[in-house]
């Protein structure tokens, strides 16, 4: 069971689903993890995936596809929306809404077991909101992994937001940073930042800050000026927590907003 797992184990395996969150039938990697109930969601352009076994249930939420109108306009539309106790990205929140009815009734046919929602990019962004809902709902056992995941609502639906989060962040990643903070979004949960050489490390401001520009300068030695982009890709998220699971490296914290 994942609740058996060490947290990097758990993290490696929670950006395996998020990177298969893109494809459309998941059915046979969740059996194989033990999960016997399975339904892949496709609504109006927002898909994800629900699994359940006898004590825990998954959810994934599929990132912004290129190619997809609905996800291009999703990420655009930044406008607040009122939810909650604070507001939230409108575009995200419309995605998300799209799942959620499916969500809440797969939630009650498993009420009591141990819940886990992640998701990247715009995915996580909609995993994020998901979980949310669900702890409205008092559903209690609930654990967030994100990946690349941009900024989802203001401080105060932020801050009443009381669900364990592990936010990982690749380096470089630049959808992070959106939308921009001066605009009152915040990021919620424990930022877990993957610096240059694979590392998880509780870093400051400053030491971030010379983390990105030694990553810059590697790939501008490459003529690679994209690595913002880069590093938001899935595999690299895959590849280097996997290698952090294999080590057993602890997934520290660190703060970033």
């Amino acid at each position: 069971m994942i609740k058996d797992k060490t947290l990097e184990e758990t993290a490696a395996l929670m950006a395996n689903l998020a990177r298969a969150a893109y494809e459309n039938d998941n059915k046979a990697l969740f059996n194989e993890l033990g999960f016997t109930q399975y339904k892949f969601l496709d609504i109006a352009g927002a898909q994800g995936h629900m699994a359940a076994s006898e004590h825990e249930v998954v959810f994934t939420c599929r990132g912004t596809e290129p190619k997809q109108l609905n996800d291009l306009l999703a990420d655009l539309n930044s406008i607040p929306k009122r939810n909650g106790p604070g507001w939230v990205h409108e575009g995200f929140r419309k995605e998300a809404r799209k799942l959620h009815d499916e969500v809440a009734a797969w939630a009650q046919a498993n009420k009591g077991k141990d819940f886990y929602i992640t998701g990247h990019s715009l995915g996580g962004a909609m995993a994020t909101y998901l979980t949310q809902e669900l702890e409205f709902a008092n559903y209690p056992n609930l654990k967030l992994f994100t990946f690349g995941s941009p900024r989802l609502g203001n401080r105060s639906y932020v801050e009443a937001f009381k669900t364990p989060h592990w936010r990982f962040v690749n380096c470089n990643d630049v959808i992070p940073h959106v939308p921009p903070s001066v605009a009152q979004y915040k990021h919620h949960g424990q930022l877990c930042y993957i610096n240059f050489y694979g590392n998880i490390r509780t870093v400051n401001k400053w030491q971030r800050f010379k983390d990105m520009l030694r990553a810059h300068w590697h790939d501008l030695k490459k003529f690679r000026i994209f690595d913002g982009i880069q590093d938001h890709l899935m595999d690299g998220y895959v590849r280097k927590l996997e290698k952090i699971r294999d080590t057993q490296q602890s997934i520290g914290t660190s703060n970033g907003a």
